[in-house]
């Protein structure tokens, strides 16, 4: 057992699951306690048919989804902010993530850190192209350097290169029409990653936990097995603080 606080902070319901899920069971595991914020309630996603009653609005069943699966995996407190989906592209409105000032999102990381005093802070790396993933890196980033509370370590939760390379191929040849295709390079260069952990003992909960996000469809559904077990079977990071020296070998845990 640990005596360790971590916070992970996303962009929308899902990303803790899709993005974060095997590191949210395996710190919970350790005996850490885990806190996740979101920023947005998901309100431009794509939801799977049927997937939204009569009467509810897909950001009330994204906001659901996102409380019962980080439950599944052991999360302590969800804290869900108020801006709205931003969306893939086009202007995004004035209540969106991206169109809020990048100070009034930091302020927002910057309260949270300094009341929960997380020892461990995660963000997504942003390498997936969505404009709303890189506004919570760049505040989340921002906020722990200017926090009075200064967490011990920082990573960014990173999808790599050499994988999101077979992703982009698979996608186009399934859906030539996809979004991500016209966003250039995607994931984070391989050398850039420190830490790897073996989450494969999590599979199963993973994925029970990504099933509980119905209303959306995982980026792994495209993907053949293999692809999706190295997607999900291992968690690569990249720690940002302290910063890690050049000639240092990778982590294999982030305790």
């Amino acid at each position: 057992m640990v005596d360790e606080r971590m916070l992970v902070v996303v962009a929308h319901p899902d990303d803790e699951t899709f993005g974060t899920g095997s590191l949210l069971a395996h710190v919970h595991r350790c005996g850490a306690s885990v806190t996740v914020a979101c920023a947005t309630r998901g309100e431009a996603g794509d939801p799977t048919p049927g997937s939204v009653p009569d009467g509810t609005s897909l950001a009330e069943v994204r906001e659901a989804e996102l409380h019962t699966a980080a439950a599944m995996l052991g999360v302590d407190d969800v804290v869900v902010w108020d801006w709205r989906d931003s969306g893939m592209d086009g202007e995004p409105a004035s209540d969106t993530l991206c169109a809020a000032p990048l100070d009034d999102v930091v302020s927002a990381v910057v309260e949270l850190v300094e009341r929960r005093r997380p020892t461990l802070v995660v963000t997504l790396d942003g390498s997936d192209g969505h404009r709303d993933h890189v506004r919570v890196r760049d505040a989340t980033l921002a906020a722990v350097a200017a926090a009075s509370w200064s967490p011990e370590r920082v990573y960014l939760h990173c999808l790599p290169r050499r994988l999101m390379r077979r992703w982009v191929e698979e996608l186009a040849r399934r859906n030539p029409e996809a979004a991500h295709l016209g966003l250039g390079e995607l994931g984070t260069p391989d050398d850039q990653i420190t830490t790897l952990l073996d989450t494969s003992d999590l599979l199963d909960l993973r994925e029970r936990a990504m099933a509980v996000h119905a209303s959306q469809t995982p980026p792994y559904d495209v993907m053949p097995p293999d692809l999706r077990r190295d997607f999900l079977a291992t968690d690569a990071l990249r720690r940002v603080q302290p910063p890690w020296p050049d000639d240092a070998p990778r982590e294999y845990q982030v305790f």
